[in-house]
């Protein structure tokens, strides 16, 4: 079973935007555009029956669609950097979302997560690159002006074996809204 998280995608537009801060930093691996996403929830490699578990939760999932910004750049890993990251806003419905998605998976059975919630879009992994040139290129490629866009379904993704960074394949997507059973516009890659 491939590896599944639950995620918010990037529409086309926005990664179009985010490419203009590629480029420029040794040791760095840059994610596709195609493979953008905010993580709200990592699975990992899970059984049929508990990924079928998550698609009906998924498929009851009461949210709205909600706006997202891109507000700034940043890195994870401090002393030894390991990506870099556009931020998104934590908001009050990106992180209800994200809390509701975690009590959930939880309810199922899955263990809790043990990192805190950072809404962020990785751009690019980090490989042997020094904290200094992090902070140079960081202080190159601000985000001058926020990016935004509204968050209209939620995406169970799934990754192949590789060192990280995609390529992410569309499992089933959930269109955000008022909850109902069986929802007809909920689309199912099958």
């Amino acid at each position: 079973m491939p590896r599944l998280f639950i995620a918010l995608e990037i529409p086309a537009e926005v990664a179009s935007a985010l490419t203009l801060h590629r480029g420029g930093l040794s040791g760095a691996r840059w994610i596709e555009p195609s493979d953008y996403h905010i993580t709200l929830r990592f699975l990992g490699d899970v059984d049929r029956r508990m990924a079928n578990d998550v698609d009906h939760m998924l498929s009851d999932l009461s949210a709205y669609p909600f706006e997202v910004t891109l507000d700034a750049l940043g890195s994870f890993g401090g002393d030894k950097p390991r990506a870099v990251f556009a931020r998104a806003t934590p908001t009050k419905a990106l992180t209800d979302l994200q809390g509701d998605i975690e009590r959930q998976m939880r309810r199922i059975g899955l263990p809790a997560e043990g990192r805190k919630f950072v809404p962020h879009v990785t751009l690019a992994r980090l490989r042997d690159t020094m904290p200094t040139e992090v902070a140079h290129y960081l202080s190159l490629h601000p985000i001058v002006r926020p990016i935004s866009f509204t968050a209209r379904r939620v995406a169970l993704m799934s990754s192949r074996d590789s060192i990280g960074g995609g390529p992410y394949v569309l499992e089933a997507a959930y269109p955000l809204g008022p909850a109902y059973p069986n929802r007809l516009s909920r689309e199912v890659r099958r």
